[in-house]
């Protein structure tokens, strides 16, 4: 990177690192079960429920145990389940009117990361009714107290019941933009297990991955803090200790449980501490082949964490403790490549692959300037890279050999890469291949 461009985007890191002390950040009130609800919404003296989901979810029966929750105890509620993968404005305001005709005063977001986008974007409509969701994209525009929201993951990954982000789209022009501020965030995150029952095996794993990249570049970055960095402990070790019991025996409660523990403190640490090139290479190959998030995340991590090489090899080596594939005491370059070699192997047991088929060799110059975009500066990343130095990763992704810029970066891809293409589509409509954050 040229060095100019580089003392701007430490500097611009630096003043947001001070910052972050002073900012209004918060972590939702954890909840065990939606059956715990009703009591919630009486203690804020509320009296009426919209449930924002998709149809996936009502198909699948999930909210059913939140509905009989709230008809025991005589709460009036509407059900809104039309979100689509990466949700519109059309959504956002169909679920407001219904919001509004039945004098709700509480927003559940039940589903996956669209679900929840969509409620938050709802809240923010419902506050601001004068203005639209396109003049509230960006940073800081909301700034007022959203209604009683709670957020209802369905699956342990995308940590969205943790954010300040809402990412929607226009329905018109199909342009996708985030929404980011402190309302935002949801007051309650309900951490039910028994929602998550029903992911199958590819899903489970790739959202899984999904928390543990929230967690490692969250860890690894240059703007992390105490809070930030035992969260992302706690995640790794929740992961490391039970994704191969969620991924094997999906009807196991406590290793469900405790992947969306790891899910919410991966959350809380990425919302604060921010990603990397992971993420940012991530949403390009999302962007332009709809390459579902978890799993372009679960691909590239051990490729983005060998290349940061040494600079990193201190912060890898607590995570490969917190993980118990190394000992506290092991050298931090062996560590650190036990730590990546657990996560290649773990890649290797839930049939994830080291390719992306999808790309086209003449894409890799707009995807990397994408990824640099969207990443530099704002990313702390631990070792700072430009668009030319990016376009490695997309080389390294793709199937046949090739080679990149430099002339010596080959790859000889998978030919069978396990992917298993219906629970991608799967992913693709139940996680609606979200963005976490243009604050990811």
């Amino acid at each position: 990177m040229n060095p100019l461009r580089k003392i701007y985007c430490r500097s611009f890191q630096k003043l947001f690192r001070i910052a972050i002390p002073f900012l209004p950040y918060r972590k939702p009130k954890i909840v065990g079960s939606v059956k715990d609800l009703p009591a919630i919404i009486h203690k804020h003296k509320c009296t009426r429920v919209l449930i924002i989901t998709d149809q996936g979810i009502t198909k699948l029966g999930l909210t059913k145990r939140l509905e009989k929750a709230l008809n025991r105890d005589e709460i009036p509620y509407v059900l809104y389940d039309q979100t689509v993968a990466n949700p519109t404005t059309v959504n956002v305001e169909e679920a407001l009117k219904l919001y509004i005709q039945n004098g709700c005063n509480t927003i559940i977001g039940f589903g996956g990361g669209s679900s929840m986008d969509c409620a938050k974007a709802v809240g923010a409509r419902a506050v601001k009714p004068d203005q639209s969701l396109a003049q509230m994209k960006g940073i800081l525009k909301v700034h007022r107290k959203l209604p009683l929201l709670i957020a209802v993951p369905t699956t342990a990954g995308t940590g969205s019941e943790t954010t300040l982000a809402s990412v929607i789209t226009d329905a018109e022009t199909r342009h996708k933009y985030a929404i980011n501020d402190f309302p935002l965030i949801p007051r309650y995150a309900v951490l039910d297990p028994k929602v998550t029952l029903s992911l199958p095996p590819f899903i489970t794993a790739t959202t899984g991955m999904d928390a543990l990249t929230h967690a490692v570049e969250a860890f690894i970055g240059n703007s992390s803090t105490i809070d930030t960095r035992r969260d992302a402990l706690k995640a790794v070790k929740l992961i490391f200790e039970n994704i191969d019991d969620a991924y094997t025996h999906g009807d196991d409660i406590a290793a469900r449980r405790n992947m969306l523990h790891a899910s919410f403190y991966a959350g809380c640490a990425f919302t604060k501490s921010y990603v990397g090139y992971v993420h940012a290479v991530a949403h390009s190959l999302g962007g332009q082949y709809n390459v579902p998030h978890g799993y372009a995340n679960a691909v590239l991590l051990p490729m983005v964490l060998r290349e940061y090489g040494s600079c990193i090899h201190k912060k890898l080596q607590k995570l490969a403790a917190a993980a118990g594939v190394a000992e506290k005491d092991t050298p931090a370059s062996e560590a650190a490549e036990s730590f990546i070699r657990a996560i290649e192997e773990m890649k290797v047991r839930f049939q994830i692959g080291n390719t992306i088929p999808e790309i086209q060799e003449t894409d890799i110059p707009k995807l990397s300037h994408y990824a640099d975009k969207e990443a530099n500066p704002l990313y702390p990343v631990p070792r700072l890279m430009d668009d030319h130095e990016l376009e490695k990763f997309y080389y390294m992704l793709m199937p046949e050999k090739k080679t990149g810029r430099d002339g010596n970066l080959e790859n000889e891809g998978i030919e069978n890469s396990g992917i298993n293409k219906d629970a991608v589509s799967a992913e693709i409509q139940k996680e609606g291949n979200k963005e976490e954050r243009t604050n990811e």
